[in-house]
């Protein structure tokens, strides 16, 4: 197995895609690291729900899409990334997943719903601090912008299934 450490970062460096150094708290390093956590979050969200429930297949593509902006957000200005984004089909299909729902809304109350729903609140959270650090990055390194989109709407998403997933 391949060492895991290489010490590399044990001066508060780290590397962006294709090697360049940037302090650890770059902003660009903050943002993967909201979505790092919201992705965790919506791992163990994916974990309670049932194998074929057709959420848990959205949530599951809404994963692999949030690595696919990682690796944008932790590509150097001047360079292009090659994977393509698919920032703009995730907002419609989750839009389309809400609509299908259609739960009332109001004010709720994190962890009245039991253990799925109070975890869906919380990636939600999570998904919402991930678009504000998000814009904050777009001022000092422009990212496309159906990826702050595609953040916000999938805390509307979350939110919708915190309530669909109430009691559960």
């Amino acid at each position: 197995m391949k060492q895991i450490y290489t010490k590399t970062g044990d001066k508060g460096m780290t590397g962006l895609r294709g090697g360049t150094r940037v302090p650890k708290d770059d902003m660009r390093i903050e943002v993967n690291g909201q979505i790092d956590h919201l992705n965790a979050c919506l791992g163990m969200v994916r974990c309670m729900m049932e194998e074929e429930e057709t959420d848990r297949l959205l949530l599951y593509r809404v994963q692999q899409e949030l690595m696919t902006v990682m690796s944008h957000i932790a590509t150097p200005d001047d360079e292009v990334n090659p994977r393509p984004l698919h920032t703009e089909e995730m907002t419609k299909l989750m839009e389309q997943a809400i609509d299908a729902i259609s739960s009332p809304t109001g004010f709720v109350i994190p962890g009245d719903g039991g253990m799925l729903s109070a975890r869906l609140h919380l990636a939600r959270t999570e998904a919402r601090t991930v678009e504000r650090r998000l814009w904050t990055l777009h001022r000092q390194h422009p990212v496309d912008e159906s990826i702050p989109v595609m953040f916000n709407r999938l805390s509307d998403y979350l939110f919708i299934l915190a309530l669909k997933y109430e009691k559960r």
